[in-house]
């Protein structure tokens, strides 16, 4: 008689040849279909084989497999967006057996406050209790931190803490290679800078499109004027802001509720897959 152990194991198995190698997120189901575990892989395959070919799993992951009846998959373009989906649904769906990312303590957002009088461009994990604006969670560390280095390139927004903008007497490097406009010292008024935190939460928000045509129109004013700096400046922000929309679709802006739904048929068979969101 084949054990419980075997059966789950099995079950992976079997589902293994059907899977294409891509990145994503996999979900291990008990037999009334309560989520068990979810993991996210590069290689979805290649990460399900562990589970039927190591000898020495732990005793919890051998508890796992012992109750695993189904599997489930959902593929990402990508190891980003696998990243962000598995944290999405662990915190959704809390699995008895993910012992970590259950709530998002661990993982960063951005923030930006709406109440400084020049507000701040910064990641934040934790509660979030201070006024402002949040975006993610990010994947990691380096990904927030990368987020950031692209806003601000496009945005030009401070990211020291309050104390070193409070005693600054002439702008640091960041103003140097064009990734501040030097609030500390007066380099920008109140008005622009604020309007730049504002382009800035409407392009993180998902209008983007306004933000690329204000952009274009400066540098081709600047092209105009023979301000070939101020248009390579332009060009660069474009180019930056054009690389941060196509990193990743896991969290799609300007979806609150929506239900997708994907039909595809081969050889005579249909499949069907929902999505609520």
């Amino acid at each position: 008689m084949i054990n419980n152990l075997d059966l789950g194991k099995k079950v992976i198995k079997d589902k293994i040849p059907l899977l294409p190698k891509n990145p994503g997120v996999y979900r291990m189901l008990s037999v009334k279909k309560e989520i068990l575990y979810i993991g996210k892989a590069k290689n979805i395959p290649n990460r399900l084989k562990s589970y039927v070919s190591d000898t020495n799993l732990a005793i919890r992951t051998e508890r796992m497999l012992s109750l695993t009846k189904y599997l489930e998959i959902t593929t990402t373009t990508n190891e980003s967006e696998a990243l962000l989906l598995e944290a999405n649904l662990i915190k959704k769906y809390k699995p008895r057996f993910n012992i970590l990312l259950r709530d998002d303590k661990s993982f960063p957002y951005i923030f930006i406050g709406h109440k400084d009088k020049w507000p701040q461009l910064t990641k934040l994990r934790g509660k979030k209790n201070r006024d402002g604006y949040y975006f993610g969670p990010f994947a990691s560390i380096g990904s927030a931190n990368w987020t950031i280095k692209i806003l601000q390139k496009i945005f030009m927004l401070r990211v020291c803490d309050d104390t070193v903008f409070k005693n600054r007497k002439r702008p640091c490097i960041l103003f140097q290679i064009k990734r501040c406009s030097a609030p500390c010292v007066n380099h920008i008024d109140e008005k622009n800078y604020k309007k730049a935190v504002y382009d800035a939460v409407d392009f993180i928000s998902g209008k983007s499109r306004k933000i690329q045509k204000k952009l274009s129109k400066e540098m081709e004013k600047a092209s105009k004027e023979l301000d070939y700096e101020k248009a390579a400046v332009a060009r660069d922000r474009i180019k930056a802001l054009t690389e941060i929309q196509s990193s990743q679709k896991v969290n799609e802006t300007n979806l609150n509720e929506a239900d997708v739904i994907s039909i595809h048929k081969d050889s005579g068979k249909s499949c069907i897959q929902i999505f609520f969101f």
